[in-house]
């Protein structure tokens, strides 16, 4: 250990009491601060399963970090604990890892699948085949199933309602077992893209969860910062700031929560004992740019080289560009790149994207009778983002690449 990178980190000193686990959203304490009417209304559902009866079929809605999945992870937990004749399975999945209707289904049958040898494989059965197995094997004795589909959205833009057409008529075909569906989203719209027949029995019940305002955020914050520290590591407004920040983005508990774990790491990585505002001020800059940078990584190809050529344009000084530098600055690197030359409106839809997702600013600008078009910036830290598009192997060829093409001077009067 005495000449290990590592040791200067390993001789500072702790500012966690606890596993710093206990400040990322996975973790699930004994109560749920301001969650209680939601958890009241789904346990007076659930709580059908512990009469051995089928409970309704939920869809829960409402924003990234309202509570939806800490809350049903809770009742599963709780209806398990209540379960004293083990008749009840609760099976949470995640449908932006499980998002084909083939794993979704294997997924479950393997849940009741005893032999190692008779399990369903990963790939290579039909659909229909492991649709008959989960429905056998289920069916073998009397048991009420809960299937929580998180991101139940995410399953139904990629592969359509189809799997889920089967696990709501699946009842039907059931003689001993019966099963309920609860289906968690980000989406309100995503209802529109199902079957009607399947619109209607997946929507039993609907909730919405509302964001936390930044009252509810400190207290969520102040159970969690109890449990994860030592009395007097925090500087008393390090809580409040991290809840008025979070607050400001639409009420969300991870953001909350990652913003406080970021800053106590932070803080004991400089070797202090406590942890102060500037160490949350830290903490918001580095968890934006983290953001930024993975939602940079998760970028199609495409949307990758037309932002690449965004940032060459501004490298070159080019601070307003429209629609048509844009493009003639795509087309030069997807040519330098070897890719694929999408259309001028494909690419404009890709700005529009871009735009969506804040990595670029594309506002619409008019000329009167000389027409409209969008004058376009980047909002993203250069360097750091440049780092991350090169490192797509597809655009390994055009590292350190100047753009040749020149920009149209756009007129203000």
């Amino acid at each position: 250990m005495e000449d290990s990178v590592f040791k200067p980190y390993l001789q500072t000193k702790s500012v966690f009491k606890e596993d710093r686990d206990i400040l990322r959203p996975s973790y699930i304490p004994e109560n749920l601060p301001h969650r209680e009417k939601q958890i009241d209304q789904l346990a007076s559902i659930l709580a059908t399963a512990l009469r051995g009866e089928r409970p309704s079929n939920v869809l829960i809605f409402g924003k990234t970090g309202t509570g939806k999945t800490a809350v049903i992870k809770y009742l599963g937990n709780e209806i398990l604990k209540a379960d004293e004749w083990e008749r009840i399975h609760f099976i949470y999945m995640n449908c932006e890892i499980v998002d084909t209707p083939y794993a979704v289904l294997q997924n479950i049958g393997n849940r009741f699948v005893q032999d190692f040898d008779e399990r369903i494989p990963f790939t290579g059965w039909s659909t229909e085949r492991v649709y008959n197995i989960l429905r056998e094997k289920m069916d073998e004795e009397r048991r009420v199933v809960v299937i929580v589909l998180d991101e139940i959205d995410k399953l139904v833009y990629k592969s359509g309602d189809d799997v889920l057409y089967h696990l709501s008529k699946i009842n039907d075909d059931l003689e001993k077992a019966k099963i309920s569906l609860i289906g968690l989203s980000n989406d309100l719209k995503f209802t529109e893209f199902l079957d009607p027949r399947v619109k209607s029995r997946l929507g039993d019940e609907k909730m919405v969860f509302p964001p936390y305002n930044a009252n509810e955020l400190r207290d969520i914050l102040q159970q969690r910062a109890e449990l994860a520290f030592e009395n007097g590591v925090i500087n008393g407004g390090v809580v409040s700031l991290c809840a008025a920040l979070a607050a400001q983005e639409h009420g969300d508990a991870r953001r909350a929560l990652d913003l406080l774990r970021v800053a106590a790491e932070l803080a004991e990585r400089s070797g202090c004992d406590r942890i102060t505002e500037q160490d949350v001020r830290r903490a918001k800059n580095k968890v934006e740019l983290d953001c930024v940078l993975e939602a940079t990584r998760s970028l199609p190809t495409q949307s990758k080289l037309v932002l690449l050529g965004i940032i060459l344009s501004e490298e070159r000084g080019s601070k307003r560009l429209t629609t048509g530098d844009v493009y003639s600055a795509y087309k030069e690197l997807a040519r330098r790149a070897g890719t694929g030359i999408l259309t001028q409106r494909r690419v404009t839809d890709l700005i529009s994207e871009l735009d969506m997702l804040g990595l670029v600013n594309a506002r619409v600008k008019s000329f009167g009778r000389g027409g409209r078009t969008k004058e376009i910036q980047s909002s993203v830290p250069m360097l750091e983002t440049k780092k991350v598009l090169e490192k797509d192997e597809v655009l390994s060829g055009i590292k350190n690449y100047r753009l040749k093409f020149q920009t149209t001077l756009l007129v203000h009067e």
